[in-house]
């Protein structure tokens, strides 16, 4: 039965391949709000969509259809800056809508205890887009990991840079109370996917912490990790560079590329496949990831020992 869509952050960059997963699973976006109005994409899927550039006047709207029942709104997709997923979850739990919301679904993890007492007296469910889960060479790689001894330990380095100008740094991307920092905006999926396949996390260390890039440690029950991430364009291998790419990113398991490059394209969609199933990611399925990135945050690098990235090596 065709569902009714709200999506808070329309101009945002992710936010159409949420109107194309609403478009592709056969259902229809009804309200819209972003404080910015260059917002002519929604033309390419729902033209008849109510816009909003204020929250307030966006709420009214939601409730006014939720009082009225014949035009309510069943889920809200929230894709704005980290720091109001919290804020806008509750707005669509308050209009008895379920929510659908960007990584990470929050930036501190006491926040997801309110946001679980919040589903309970509504009644209502938050979900979470964790499509890296959905990818079948993800998931191989998974069922490969839990068929082998609990003992085996495996040796993992994470790499991802992906060069930004400078404005990056001016928005609320470059904010760490905003954003989290570069390991939550860019680092999250890859801390979600690697404890998701190796399991939960034993040691957490932070080798290097600046604004543009950050190194660590994560020893999972199943996998040492190295990780490195950055937005420095100089950091990109040299003969990355000489092809003309912005980004490179790089897992190895035990010395061996994880390759899974392609396959991208359309697990948005899954993702609404599943939650319309009853079978989204919660609340729980995040916690160990924004966990993970907390204790990265509020960390102090260690002295250099032992295992670290090669990257800051070189």
């Amino acid at each position: 039965m065709l569902k009714n869509f709200a999506l808070i952050g329309a101009a945002g960059y992710i936010a159409p391949r949420h109107m194309i997963a609403i478009k592709e699973t056969g259902n229809n976006l009804i309200a819209a709000l972003d404080p910015f109005d260059s917002v002519g994409i929604i033309d390419s899927f729902f033209p008849e969509a109510d816009f909003f550039t204020e929250t307030e006047r966006f709420d009214r709207q939601l409730d006014k259809l939720r009082r009225m029942q014949t035009n309510k709104v069943d889920f809200v997709s929230i894709c704005s800056p980290n720091y109001l997923h919290d804020a806008h979850i509750r707005l669509a739990l308050r209009n008895d809508a379920d929510a659908i919301c960007e990584k990470p679904l929050v930036l501190n993890p006491w926040n997801l205890d309110n946001l679980e007492e919040i589903e309970n007296e509504t009644g209502r469910r938050v979900n979470t887009i964790l499509q890296l889960r959905l990818h079948p060479s993800i998931i191989a790689l998974k069922n490969k990991i839990s068929m082998l001894a609990d003992d085996t330990v495996h040796n993992v380095e994470l790499t991802y840079i992906t060069s930004r100008g400078k404005w990056y740094y001016y928005s609320w991307k470059g904010d760490m109370s905003k954003s989290g920092g570069i390991y939550t905006n860019i680092g999250i999926h890859f801390f979600d996917m690697l404890s998701w396949i190796f399991g939960p996390v034993e040691i957490n260390k932070v080798h290097m912490k600046e604004n543009n890039k950050a190194a660590g440690f994560l020893q999972l029950k199943k996998a040492n990790v190295k990780w490195f991430l950055s937005l420095d364009y100089n950091d990109i291998p040299k003969s990355i560079r000489e092809r003309k790419q912005s980004t490179y990113r790089s897992v190895t398991i035990d010395g061996k590329e994880m390759e899974f490059s392609n396959g991208f394209t359309d697990l948005h969609t899954e993702s609404y496949r599943k939650i319309l199933a009853g079978n989204g990611f919660g609340i729980k399925d995040a916690r160990n990831s924004i966990n993970i990135v907390h204790q990265i945050r509020v960390q102090k690098p260690v002295v250099l020992k032992g295992d670290y990235h090669s990257f800051i090596k070189k």
